[in-house]
């Protein structure tokens, strides 16, 4: 066993407070504050960015890559499948084909 792998896990440790802080502001946000809905929306998408970049550098370790090229070609194909997912979602849910439904 290296020593390397005997190390505690801080950065994971790190990572899994911020992600837990960041759900639970934006809970409380949109619960228990009076803004506007367009202001609690963009809060929370803010939340969501700064969520996503703690992942990818505290559990995806998008700066140990040596991979090169191909590194930055999942980190591209991975961003254009979230954003599929989140528009897709958001298009569905508010262009109201569940109204028509027969």
């Amino acid at each position: 066993m290296s020593a390397h792998s005997s190390r505690f896990p801080w950065n994971h440790l790190i990572g899994f407070v911020l992600s837990i802080a960041l759900t639970l502001a934006a809970v409380f946000l949109s619960l228990y504050t009076d803004f506007s809905y367009g202001v609690k929306l963009w809060s929370i998408a803010i939340m969501a960015l700064f969520q996503m970049i703690v992942q990818l550098f505290m559990f995806m370790h998008i700066t140990e890559g040596k991979e090169g090229p191909i590194n930055v070609f999942n980190i591209i194909n991975s961003i254009i499948l979230a954003l599929i997912i989140v528009f897709g979602s958001i298009w569905v849910l508010t262009s109201g084909h569940a109204s028509h439904m027969h």
